[in-house]
């Protein structure tokens, strides 16, 4: 693995942030981004806008979420308008979130980044690297 990862780096993509807390209804303002904030948009799952432009077909979400070993992850989903309806793409790691973000905005992406590392700053997560896929 190569030191000092950086956004857009290939191995980035393996790199997933773990809350030390789930986002629940009492808490889920505490993770504001910009003027955005968290929604759940089915059974402890959240969704926020990480970019949105009314002038871009490109939007790109914040997804929360309990995987199976029972963490709650921060991934990332691509917006989808499907016959005129909205729909979240599948969710990716952190990371690989990052790096697509990264492509099409990478100002952007870089605040989002600062956004989750005060977050692991806080002692409010964890970065860890997962094995590839």
């Amino acid at each position: 693995m190569k030191d000092n990862l950086q956004l857009g780096d290939d191995e980035f993509k393996q790199m997933l942030l773990i809350l030390a807390n789930p986002v629940t209804q009492k808490n889920h303002k505490d993770f504001k981004f910009l003027d955005y904030e968290m929604n759940e948009i089915a059974d402890d799952i959240w969704a926020m806008p990480a970019y949105m432009a009314d002038d871009d077909d490109f939007s790109f979400f914040f997804i929360i979420t309990k995987i199976d070993s029972g963490e709650t992850v921060v991934a990332f989903a691509e917006g989808q308008f499907d016959d005129q309806k909205f729909n979240l793409g599948n969710p990716v790691t952190t990371g690989q979130g990052l790096n697509t973000l990264y492509e099409q905005q990478p100002d952007r992406a870089k605040r989002v980044l600062k956004f989750l590392n005060d977050i692991s700053k806080a002692n409010e997560g964890e970065w860890r690297m997962i094995e590839a896929s």
